[in-house]
């Protein structure tokens, strides 16, 4: 008995293109995907153009899970584009405004109203300090700055705040003014003001992350009383916030501060004395008023508009007024 062996067919030529179990079946379509997603097209979008256009015939699962991917891609580059920024212990704080914080009931009108969020966060450990506020003007925002240092115990070499106008008069690259009563106090704790260019707020990247850490955290929640909201953020840091292992130093946030603590420079014996400022005119019979108050001055002020700082105990007059005073 003869056994005839069967002889097999030859594959084809050139071989049919195939993917790996683990590629993705819009990997083909790579190019096109990425210039739908740079022209703001959404995933059914992309998924109707691969239809219609390329005879795709996966599913649209395989579109989305491909577009979070690429999408994922462009993050990690842009991230590698913007490296973090590295500061010694006690060297640098970032400040900002939150814009929105916790809603929480007014004392004067009864109803709800969502309170400002004030963020300062350290460079070296990333401790943050959370305040709250009802309104903002240069003296809420210089109260909010020694807040913070009597809450850290301590006062970094430098602050880098945006370009807001509470703290800065005129933004300039080489020679920003600050406003009057910022610049006193940050004088008064050996602090030095970097405003950041102008339209580049990757510079303080640090207190934005810290800013949507708290705003996350106070999503949803509603407060009786401002000191209610104050109490339940200072809760939250000591417990939750301070407790963390942060992302990028991958050491929890209280161990680092511990370390830093040391390196920030100690509190002036005395805070802060905060003023007031504005303009007044000269009246006849020589006399200036303030806070209901009658000052009187030379004769040859008589009709002049001088410049008037005043505190609790002392009244400044100067003939010529500020550049840095918002009036």
């Amino acid at each position: 008995m003869t056994l005839e062996a069967t002889r097999a067919s030859p594959p084809p030529w050139p071989p049919t293109p195939g993917r790996s179990p683990q590629a993705s079946a819009c990997e083909p379509y790579r190019e096109a995907i990425e210039q739908a997603l740079a022209r703001r097209r959404d995933g059914a979008a992309i998924y109707r153009d691969l239809v219609d256009d390329h005879g795709f015939i996966a599913g649209y699962a395989s579109v989305q899970r491909f577009v979070r991917r690429l999408r994922a891609e462009r993050a990690a580059l842009r991230d590698d584009a913007h490296p973090v920024i590295e500061t010694a212990a006690g060297e640098e704080a970032q400040v900002d405004y939150g814009g929105t914080g916790p809603m929480v009931r007014d004392p004067e009108t009864g109803k709800y109203r969502r309170m400002r969020l004030f963020v300062l966060t350290l460079g070296y450990s990333r401790k943050s300090v959370r305040l709250l506020a009802w309104r903002s003007s240069s003296e809420v925002w210089a109260r909010l700055h020694e807040q913070a240092f009597r809450r850290l115990a301590g006062v970094p070499r430098t602050v880098v705040l945006d370009n807001l106008k509470e703290g800065v008069f005129a933004p300039d690259i080489y020679d920003p003014a600050l406003n009057s009563l910022y610049r006193d106090l940050i004088t008064h704790y050996g602090v030095t003001a970097l405003p950041c260019r102008v339209r580049h707020p990757d510079r303080k990247g640090k207190v934005e992350r810290g800013v949507d850490h708290a705003q996350r955290a106070l999503r949803g929640l509603r407060f009786e009383s401002p000191d209610a909201a104050q109490a339940y953020l200072y809760r939250w840091e000591e417990r939750w916030a301070d407790k963390r292992i942060h992302g990028t130093t991958k050491r929890q946030v209280a161990a680092m501060f511990a370390e830093e603590k040391p390196s920030l420079r100690p509190l002036p014996v005395e805070p802060f004395r905060f003023y007031r400022h504005g303009m007044r005119i000269v009246h006849l019979d020589g006399a200036v008023e303030v806070e209901g108050a009658y000052y009187h001055l030379p004769p040859g002020w008589l009709g002049r508009r001088v410049a008037v700082q005043w505190d609790a105990l002392h009244v400044r007059f100067f003939a010529w007024a500020p550049p840095t005073w918002v009036l």
